[in-house]
């Protein structure tokens, strides 16, 4: 009995892990969230490979890595001022989906963070670090820029110039 009860709890936390992105209060030009997408790997793998006309900037972070929190704001003004060129971010968070309501959110309307942000609840870190580069070691902050004629993988940190340089590279303005 107690192993079902056991069975049965894990289950309705797991759905209630499942949270869609929403956008509620609008606060200035800031919309707050309240919810947070989850993603497994093979959900999160169509945004790593769109084969459109835009440029993405894939940011691998966590709210508990400090130098993934210093470089967002970088990633934020890259998302404002190139969204006419086509380009977008997407800020795949790798918190704990447990600290979804506690961190994750909180921090995001804290700092009031525009890009989409998404979550990776996937445990099979050996497969999908290496699905998204073989070079990747799985530290972060790690990027991802890509579009349907060339992609790129970055195991670091940026500073807004470098990020600018990196992705007019790819939109050779």
């Amino acid at each position: 009995m107690k192993k079902i009860f056991f069975i049965i709890s894990i289950f309705l936390s797991f759905l209630s892990c499942k949270k869609e992105s929403q956008k509620t209060a609008t606060v200035g030009d800031f919309q707050q969230v309240n919810l947070v997408k989850m993603y497994t790997y093979e959900e999160l793998k169509p945004l790593l490979e769109r084969k459109d006309d835009k440029t993405y900037i894939v940011n691998f972070w966590a709210t508990w890595c400090a130098p993934c929190v210093k470089e967002l704001p970088y990633f934020e003004k890259i998302n404002k001022e190139y969204a006419i060129h086509n380009v977008e971010v997407i800020l795949v968070s790798l918190d704990f989906p447990k600290q979804i309501d506690k961190k994750l959110i909180p921090f995001i309307n804290k700092n009031k963070l525009q890009a989409k942000v998404v979550l990776l609840n996937d445990i099979n870190e050996d497969v999908w670090i290496q699905a998204i580069d073989k070079s990747w070691s799985g530290a972060i902050p790690a990027t991802l820029i890509y579009n349907k004629n060339d992609r790129k993988f970055y195991e670091q940190s940026f500073d807004y110039e470098t990020l600018e340089n990196e992705l007019q590279t790819f939109l050779k303005l």
